[in-house]
């Protein structure tokens, strides 16, 4: 028997920053011995769509449906079953099983071994659900499937899922709700370990879900003696142990969900927890004064938003020397309380954004209430522009507690933003999948 994966392209153009999709290489280590499991990843390359296979699975985003059901539909032509999981396919089920023989719906590590099994016995089930949230205890993902494929530097490793908060643009609550899990420490410290990667991305969606807990992993990673970078809660800077624990493990860069400079946005978006214990200037300051670059995504479209947020937003990226940055338009995702409420609220502008053949990368898909949706569309894409221009990025550079502190440094912050410079126009404006 044989198994393909595919990771799916977002939209008609390869990419320069791609990662490791770690869902498959937990996917193939829980993959029998006798199963021979092969990636083809659609950001890099193409999909050899008459190769034999005997089942085709697809992990699926919002942002890449249109693709992944167009790639399903190829597979299907050819009598190949497919099945799907993910985020997307477990909000939208019903969705899904229009382009596929089958969904997984949340986590698939305790389902894979029945869905394996079901495919050989040629009787795939459409609808696959685990109830619980089983331990994180066995997850041993086999990298091999990634050899031969050029990835971005870092491994990708996988601590814990869920997060704390539930803030109402996210997915991650609905689909974890209030389950936290981590790995055991000496799990995670083996994985890196084994990657030989001197580099290591934390994929968690909130790593300090449990604080005590994320100071023993930091503590262990101290020996390893490796960079690492991850996504984190900007309310941790108050916690002078934990930031010295990040700077000695070797934390170099985070990704921080500032999301808005307005109180009233964050509020309105059930995140002003940013601002409890520090002013967004002193917790940057803190990180920095630690040496960890800061990578700050920020929204748009909330409803005390208006024209004059978004200068605001990009001189306050620039004073703060944040190494990279993303201002994008408030997306309404399936499952998100946000997507109810616009919904209910019946300022939605497409029925299912990511299908509709108008939808353009970077357009606005909602009815703001402080600007126009093509002004929140216009704004996001210059601020996008003005920050990552050859005088910001050189501005930032100059940033000696972080951004060039040391050369790895200085060379991460001009890789990744020359990288961004050249993706912005190669993206904004396109549709999604394939034409």
């Amino acid at each position: 028997m044989k198994i393909t994966f595919i990771r799916p392209n977002m939209l008609p153009v390869r990419g320069r920053d791609a990662m490791e999709p770690l869902v498959f290489a937990i996917l193939a280590g829980l993959t029998p011995p006798d199963v021979e499991t092969v990636l083809y990843d659609d950001r890099l390359e193409d999909t050899p769509f008459d190769e034999p296979t005997d089942l085709v699975a697809l992990t699926v985003e919002t942002y890449t449906a249109r693709r992944a059901y167009q790639v399903a539909a190829e597979y299907r032509k050819r009598g190949v079953p497919v099945v799907m999981g993910g985020y997307h396919p477990t909000f939208l089920p019903e969705e899904a099983l229009r382009f596929a023989d089958g969904v997984v719906v949340g986590d698939a590590d305790a389902l894979w071994s029945q869905v394996v099994e079901d495919a050989r016995q040629g009787q795939l089930q459409r609808i696959y659900r685990d109830e619980g949230f089983p331990p994180l205890a066995d997850l041993r993902p086999d990298r091999s499937i990634f050899q031969g494929k050029k990835y971005a530097p870092a491994a990708l490793v996988q601590y814990g899922r869920g997060c704390r908060f539930a803030c109402e643009f996210c997915s991650i609550h609905a689909f974890y709700g209030t389950d936290l899990r981590q790995r055991p420490v000496a799990d995670v410290v083996a994985e890196i370990e084994a990657t030989g990667k001197k580099h290591i991305f934390l994929v968690d969606d909130n790593i300090f879900v449990d604080v005590p807990r994320a100071k023993e992993l930091f503590a262990a990673l101290i020996p390893l003696n490796i960079r690492w970078s991850c996504q984190i809660s900007v309310d941790v800077a108050h916690d002078r142990e934990l930031m010295a624990l990040l700077e000695k493990s070797g934390c170099t860069t985070a990704v921080v969900g500032f999301e808005s400079l307005n109180e009233k946005s964050l509020r309105q978006m059930k995140k002003h927890w940013n601002i409890k214990h520090n002013d967004y200037s002193t917790s940057v300051q803190i990180f920095q004064d630690h040496g960890i670059m800061l990578y700050g995504s920020f929204v748009f479209g909330y409803d005390d938003d208006t024209p004059d947020s978004f200068d605001r937003t990009l001189e306050f990226a620039e004073r703060s020397k944040l190494y990279t940055a993303n201002f994008n338009p408030l997306t309404p995702m399936p499952g998100a309380a946000l997507y109810s409420r616009l919904e209910q609220e019946g300022r939605l502008l497409y029925d299912r954004w990511w299908l509709d053949p108008g939808f353009r990368y970077g357009d606005a898909v909602f009815h703001p209430k402080g600007m126009s949706a093509a002004e929140l569309t216009a704004g996001c894409y210059r601020i996008r522009k003005q920050f990552h221009s050859l005088r910001s990025i050189a501005s930032r550079g100059l940033d000696f507690q972080a951004n060039c502190r040391d050369p790895y440094r200085l060379g991460l912050h001009l890789a990744s933003n020359l990288v961004s410079r050249w993706m912005i126009d190669k993206k904004q404006g396109l549709p999604l999948g394939v034409v």
